[in-house]
């Protein structure tokens, strides 16, 4: 039976983010929501902010360091302007505010905690981003 490389990839990948929200909520008894993680560091409460600040740097250092040791998994190709991304990320960012955290939150922390309000936020945020294709594209063909 022969495998594709980029299905064996997304399961170890979907593996260590498992691995990973259970760490830290076994280890340090907090959910891995991004947004709630940048929120509390932005509002630097003394004693939980140390954590929430080496969290976000390996975020970014993870990122940093995979895009310049290699650019298979990086695919940066958009015909949308700075200005439409730029708006498509203050979107998303009300949108995760509206929805009390994001779709790491709910999705990969509250879905596996079987809290029914992270699995109709889940449908929600894939049943808008769905809506958002399918208007985005309308005349074109996929």
């Amino acid at each position: 039976m022969e495998y594709n490389q980029d299905y064996i990839n997304a399961l170890i990948g979907g593996g260590l983010i498992g691995i990973a929200v259970t760490l830290m909520l076994y280890w340090n008894g907090r959910v891995t929501g991004i947004a709630g993680i940048i929120d509390f560091a932005l509002k630097a409460i003394k004693g939980d902010i140390l954590w929430r600040v080496s969290f976000l740097s390996g975020l970014a250092i993870g990122g940093v360091l995979i895009t310049s040791t290699t650019t298979k998994y990086i695919i940066a190709s958009s015909s949308a302007s700075v200005l439409q991304i730029s708006i498509a990320g203050l979107l998303v960012g009300f949108g995760t505010v509206m929805g009390s955290g994001c779709t790491s939150g709910h999705g990969v922390c509250g879905i596996s905690r079987l809290s029914p309000r992270s699995i109709i936020a889940t449908l929600v945020f894939i049943a808008a981003g769905v809506l958002t294709v399918r208007i985005f594209y309308a005349n074109s063909t996929f």
